[in-house]
């Protein structure tokens, strides 16, 4: 195995068991490593495959295999798949037994309500790095504005915000 798919292994596997609290949690260090330390893409592309990850059906992680697949073809694809995937639904099913096990355990209520304000936070600075690598023009940091405040106190469907967003694009607002 060569060392490019050992890195994406190692990474992926130690990101797999930092999502606490969902995928988007750990959006922030995957940008760092891919981006800053690895140099496997620019922040540009790093937003790109997020977006298309979000657009395609299943977990919202599919980012990883994508950085998997941009850095080392198909196999850095499979890499990255089961290493995003495989130790997390391990430690999910071991955690869910005992989980259940102590369900009446005053315990297990006190961690669980410290643990809601931790996750809301990293899924926050997700959202602000994935902001700060994409709006790049002010009007881009409008829209995405925009969009937020609609998204939290409307009943748009978010297929509307997204072709809004697409049209945009297509306009070349921003370039």
């Amino acid at each position: 195995m060569n060392s490019t798919l050992v890195s994406i292994a190692l990474l992926f596997s130690q990101l797999s068991l930092l999502a606490f609290g969902g995928g988007n949690t750990i959006l922030p260090e995957m940008h760092r490593q891919a981006v800053d330390v690895y140099h496997w893409m620019t922040d540009s592309e790093f937003v790109a495959l997020f977006a298309l990850a979000q657009a395609a059906p299943g977990p919202n992680m599919m980012v990883a295999p994508l950085i998997g697949w941009q850095v080392a073809g198909w196999s850095g694809l499979a890499v990255a798949t089961l290493a995003m995937f495989g130790p997390s639904s391990i430690v999910t099913c071991v955690a869910l037994r005992l989980w259940r096990r102590f369900k009446d355990q005053s315990w297990r209520r006190a961690i669980q309500s410290g643990l809601v304000p931790i996750s809301v936070g990293l899924v926050a600075a997700s959202a602000l790095l994935i902001v700060q690598a994409s709006d790049r023009a002010w009007i881009l940091g409008a829209v995405t504005a925009a969009c937020a405040i609609v998204a939290t106190r409307t009943r748009v469907h978010p297929l509307w915000l997204l072709a809004a967003g697409g049209a945009i694009g297509w306009s070349g607002i921003g370039q």
